[in-house]
């Protein structure tokens, strides 16, 4: 037989009671279920905000006194430019220094004793004019490099041969170059010989009779000429000729302009 419950459905108690409040208690529910993920997400978005204005104090703490010592070492870093730029002025005054000396000492060990010389003059730019060097022919405004300008008298044409051949024993030389070379006749006033410039003004010594008068360009292709390295080596003219074991040594010169 099939039990049948005689109490009215509004009285009814336990899991088949109806409900009395209807839907609005899941809407509350739910209202403050999203009230709440809403303080939530405020809460862990003040945090991060926070956290990132932290960190932007402690960089800004960071790069302030990264500043502060570069700003310390400012003096060695201006000092090392300072050191580098000496350096580099110290380096560029080498390359442009041209050894006279060595090349002057070495002249006069290949100096031979029967050869006078009457001017000598250096330059290290062949744009430069040298004064009292005799004429600059083409040779001379041909060489790249160090260039010396030798004037004096031999005994004869071989002698002079030989003097050209000995000047291509000096470390560094490419080239020698014969400007001109001239015997004087003392009979007719005349003079012979070669010149291998048509430009130069053959040589001004005043040398004996029947001796030959030469003008010879000794050239330092090799070598590295900067613009602006004009010095020449420089003997005063007031020395006079000095002779030492048959040899004498240039009595006037004047340096190079």
């Amino acid at each position: 037989m099939r039990p049948v419950n005689l109490i009215p459905p509004d009285e009814r108690q336990g899991d088949a009671a109806p409900l009395r409040t209807g839907t609005l208690i899941y809407v509350l529910t739910a209202g403050l279920a999203l009230l709440l993920l809403g303080i939530v997400a405020v809460a862990l978005t003040g945090k991060q905000i926070s956290d990132r204005e932290s960190q932007k104090t402690t960089l800004q703490q960071e790069l302030t006194q990264a500043t502060a010592r570069a700003n310390s070492l400012a003096a060695f870093s201006s000092f090392r430019a300072v050191q580098q730029q000496r350096a580099d002025t110290v380096s560029s005054l080498a390359s442009s220094r041209f050894d006279w000396s060595r090349v002057l000492h070495e002249l006069s060990l290949v100096l031979p004793s029967n050869i006078s010389l009457s001017t000598l003059s250096g330059t290290a730019n062949p744009n430069a004019q040298v004064d009292g060097g005799g004429g600059a022919g083409a040779l001379t405004t041909s060489i790249a490099g160090p260039s010396l300008q030798i004037t004096g008298c031999a005994p004869g044409q071989d002698a002079v041969a030989g003097f050209v051949s000995s000047l291509q024993d000096i470390d560094g030389v490419t080239r020698v170059g014969l400007e001109s070379s001239t015997v004087s006749d003392p009979a007719g006033g005349s003079s012979t010989g070669a010149s291998t410039s048509s430009g130069s003004s053959g040589a001004t010594a005043d040398c004996p009779a029947n001796a030959a008068q030469f003008q010879v360009v000794v050239a330092f292709d090799a070598v590295p000429a900067p613009s602006t390295a004009t010095a020449s080596p420089s003997v005063p003219s007031s020395v006079a000729p000095a002779t030492s074991g048959g040899q004498q040594v240039a009595s006037t010169q004047t340096p190079a302009g």
